[in-house]
């Protein structure tokens, strides 16, 4: 886990996130989905399509809780009645939930690149409140810089995207540790907590 590595991050005022977090945010981002809101009528409507078009879109409404009787889900999709506010939350979760199971598979096709990996550009944690004595680097206190890496390992990828769909965050801190190690030599550990991630893939 990254805690060991900056026991006492933030405490000269660094602000920044994990990176196994960080790397979970930006698999996130590449998840699109309905833009209405779920009390919308036109929102609901269409979470409520996608939601009865599959079976795994019946499993991602009993995971969430969704637990209704066949009549009262045809009131909802028909628009006679209205799901109280516990079952619109929950009818969201479910929505993004498959959304997220169903581009899974695309987000490692993505990644992979045709077997040519995806190229990371890692933004250092912001340490404009800290101290120029306190900053991190190497040993020479030099200040830490935009890194842009590439990272080929499809394995490392596969593990990220299935950790990502888990909300397995000790697993993805592993596989940022391991970016970081095969990627950023001495300066690895400095890139354990980071201001962002992000790619164009």
């Amino acid at each position: 886990m990254a805690q060991w590595r900056w026991r006492r991050f933030g405490h000269y005022g660094a602000q920044g996130t994990p990176g196994g977090e960080a790397l979970g945010i930006a698999m996130e981002r590449m998840v699109s989905g309905i833009s209405s809101p779920v009390d919308s009528d036109r929102g609901l409507a269409a979470r409520l399509r996608y939601l009865t078009a599959s079976d795994a879109g019946y499993e991602a409404m009993d995971r969430a809780g969704v637990h209704v009787r066949p009549r009262q889900l045809m009131a909802w999709l028909a628009e006679e009645v209205k799901p109280r506010k516990d079952n619109l939350a929950r009818l969201d979760a479910a929505y993004w939930d498959l959304r997220r199971r169903n581009v899974a598979a695309d987000l490692k096709r993505r990644l992979h690149n045709g077997g040519r990996g995806t190229r990371v550009e890692i933004n250092p944690v912001n340490e404009s409140r800290v101290d120029r004595k306190h900053q991190r680097g190497d040993g020479l206190r030099r200040r830490l810089s935009t890194r842009d890496v590439n990272v080929r390992d499809l394995v490392l990828w596969d593990r990220a995207v299935d950790a990502w769909m888990d909300d397995d965050l000790g697993e993805l801190d592993d596989v940022w540790q391991q970016i970081c190690q095969d990627h950023l030599g001495t300066d690895w550990e400095a890139y354990a907590y980071v201001d962002s991630i992000g790619w164009a893939a």
